[in-house]
């Protein structure tokens, strides 16, 4: 039996206020939902979660409160199976929290209390280099300090490590760290902050994804309508939508991200990584919240399977 992959995960830890109803809310107005729920969030988090799902063993370096739901996030955490030894309790700062609005069509908005996750820190990094070393593959993402996520490239590419980029919630980010990609995995809105390019179809994607690439990315998955192109120096490949009933976007891309580096770190091709990760964010969409819709191995090779894909990276 192979070995399970090893993943690590940087990243933020919340806890997620989901409300889904038949619209959203207007600026200045209310709506009423109908579907309430509280459960553990954060793309960090959701992260780990997913990665152990899918067959990792998945370790999550992050900072929660003291608080309540701190305790509580990290109960949640350790039922799932993530290691938790690179977690610190902060004192100073409350645990994260999110709001979430879903209307029927799935779309979504959020607003967000990071608390403790800005405050993860460079020295919280140092202190689980060889953690971090001993993994397969890095995955990150924006919802703590940027100094923080660049020390944790910089430690993983020393160690030889793939990383894998979700650069959400979206930003502009510096050229050093673009070149310690290996790849990314923007949506429209943050392949727009990433290069200026406003993402509308497959052309549209190709030039963003061209643009990361020129800027040292190894490679790119760019979300467009219908779809992901995936861009690297050796091929281009379009992943059409998997045909499934969605009902709420939440998770989806932390789904993705997860799925994506849990192939490439059982040593997959990329394009095979990329079809096992859109499967995995397709079944995330099928249900309300984003813990409550992260896939399991054997329902994204299903899924697969269904569609004449048939992907199976192979078995932990």
């Amino acid at each position: 039996m192979s070995p399970r992959p090893r993943i690590v995960v940087v990243g933020g830890v919340a806890t997620d206020y989901l409300v889904r109803g038949p619209s959203l809310p207007e600026p200045g107005g209310s709506a009423e939902g109908g579907i309430f729920q509280e459960a553990l969030g954060g793309k960090g988090a959701n992260g780990a979660v997913a990665a152990v799902r899918l067959g990792a063993d998945a370790t999550l370096v992050a900072r929660v409160g003291t608080d309540r739901r701190g305790l509580e996030q990290l109960a949640s955490l350790e039922r799932e199976g993530v290691a938790l030894e690179s977690v610190a309790s902060d004192t100073e700062a409350p645990s994260g929290a999110v709001l979430v609005m879903v209307d029927g069509g799935g779309r979504k908005q959020t607003f967000s209390a990071p608390g403790a996750n800005h405050r993860l820190s460079i020295r919280d990094v140092l202190r689980n280099a060889e953690r971090i070393a001993a993994a397969n593959v890095l995955l990150v993402q924006l919802e703590v300090p940027l100094d923080v996520v660049q020390a944790a490239v910089r430690l993983a590419r020393a160690a030889g490590m793939r990383v894998v980029l979700d650069p959400a919630p979206a930003r502009p980010l510096p050229e050093v760290l673009l070149e310690d990609v290996h790849v990314i995995r923007p949506n429209a809105k943050e392949a727009r902050a990433l290069t200026g390019i406003s993402v509308r179809d497959r052309a549209s994607a190709r030039r963003a994804a061209r643009n990361l690439l020129m800027r040292g990315v190894g490679a790119a998955i760019i979300a467009a309508p219908g779809g992901s192109l995936l861009v690297s120096g050796e091929q281009e490949a379009w992943l059409p939508e998997l045909p499934v009933d969605s009902v709420d976007s939440t998770g989806a891309g932390d789904a993705f991200s997860a799925a994506l580096a849990v192939a490439l770190a059982e040593s997959q091709p990329l394009l095979a990584a990329a079809r096992f990760a859109q499967a995995a964010a397709a079944i995330a969409t099928t249900r309300v919240g984003a813990q409550a819709g992260l896939p399991y191995r054997d329902e994204v090779l299903g899924l697969l399977s269904d569609v004449g894909l048939d992907v199976r990276p192979a078995p932990p």
